[in-house]
């Protein structure tokens, strides 16, 4: 039985060839450290990185690369942005949308201190903008949100908020795991002073390779969560305050750096406006499709119906049998690989109304084809009909 990945949100699969090479290539001919070895093949290999760092500046219009900072994913990233910028006493306001990438540290700091709200938000999963200046206190410090939900697809308006921020003085930090290779994202258009990205989504790198980028007058601002050797200023055991050093203690996914690399290399080549539209004609042919279905009460399609503010990716609920033996059911019997339950984020599930059983997600990737979603139609038609 051949399979079919619909499981993109998760992690993007397959990843281009290049992707793959660059990492064997590393481990097999390269293989040195940065900012250790003084010998060619460690300088070729820094020379990537830095390469790297320029690459994800160019995409997020972030300013100077020497403010990316690589972390092991986008969880990673917003513990050392949150844990680092907020302080006992301050105020966060996020969205009702959030990922547990998000809410798990905030609830950590809400028992050293710090407060929040939801900005509330539809059932579809638009934000309520008009809601925010009445959520405002004396304390605000930062809005700290994910630019789409990983559950409905809906895409958040990260620049209106971005511009309210301004206004009020505040901070906008953003995880940006939904849309980063897919949207076009632009720090400084949109007033995003933290944006934390992970490398194996849209921009097709390896799991275990992430980062974020600050800008300049977050970075003192933001205290280290993590310390140790850098290969700089070893006659010191005290932290450097230069970037990227301040937040990159320890050995580098340096294998994880060079897929990236070369994720991003190819996604420059095929272009951001090519992939978006191909995951929104595949994610319009499905959501077509799903209409008869929920008109004959068989499943119910969570959040937006068509494809304006939204990333490729579709929940449902399955009325007339549960969540989990259908999603067996789509991979055991047709070969269809979804996920199925909460997805990290308990909150966006009530506020979508699919709390607590949660959704079935089928998410789409570049490399999904207009038979894939077709496959996943009649497989979803014979399970609700019993076949």
């Amino acid at each position: 039985m051949d399979k079919i990945y619909l499981d993109n949100a998760s992690t993007t699969f397959p990843k281009p060839e290049v992707v793959a090479g660059a990492v064997y290539q590393y481990m097999t001919t390269q293989g040195a450290n940065i900012n250790r070895g003084c010998y060619d093949s460690a300088y070729d290999v820094e020379e990537l990185v830095f390469e790297t760092r320029q690459m994800l500046t160019d995409l997020f219009h972030g300013g100077d690369c020497k403010n990316v900072v690589f972390t092991k994913n986008v969880t990673e990233s917003l513990n050392v942005i949150l844990k680092g910028f907020l302080r006992p006493g301050d105020h966060v306001l996020v969205s009702a949308m959030e990922h547990n990438a998000m809410m798990r540290p905030i609830r950590q700091l809400e028992a050293a201190g710090v407060s929040f709200d939801r900005i509330p938000c539809d059932d579809q999963g638009n934000l309520r903008l008009d809601t925010m200046e009445s959520l405002l206190r004396p304390n605000t410090k930062a809005v700290a949100m994910m630019h789409a939900s990983n559950v409905c697809g809906t895409v958040l308006p990260i620049e209106e908020v971005g511009g309210f921020c301004h206004a009020h003085g505040l901070k906008l930090i953003v995880d940006c795991a939904q849309t980063a290779g897919v949207f076009d994202i632009d720090m400084e258009k949109m007033h995003i002073d933290a944006l934390a990205f992970t490398g194996h989504k849209g921009l097709l790198g390896p799991q275990g390779i992430g980062g974020f980028i600050l800008k300049e007058e977050m970075i003192p601002l933001t205290d280290p969560l993590l310390s140790g050797g850098t290969g700089s200023i070893s006659h010191t055991e005290q932290i450097p305050a230069f970037m990227p050093d301040r937040f990159e203690p320890g050995t580098m996914n340096l294998p994880g750096i060079m897929g990236l690399h070369a994720g991003l290399s190819w996604l420059k080549e095929t272009g951001i406006e090519n992939i978006r539209n191909h995951e929104l004609e595949l994610t319009a042919r499905f959501l077509s499709g799903l209409e008869r279905l929920e008109g004959e009460g068989h499943i119910r399609i969570v959040g937006r119906r068509d494809t304006a503010n939204r990333t490729g990716v579709v929940s449902i609920q399955t009325l007339n049998r549960e969540l989990s033996q259908a999603a067996f059911e789509l991979d055991a019997t047709y070969g269809i690989m979804t996920r199925v339950g909460l997805h990290c984020a308990p909150s966006a599930h009530q506020t979508l109304n699919t709390y607590p059983t949660g959704t079935i997600r089928f998410s789409f990737g570049w490399f999904n084809t207009e038979a894939d979603v077709d496959a996943a139609l009649n497989a979803l038609e014979e399970i609700c009909h019993g076949i």
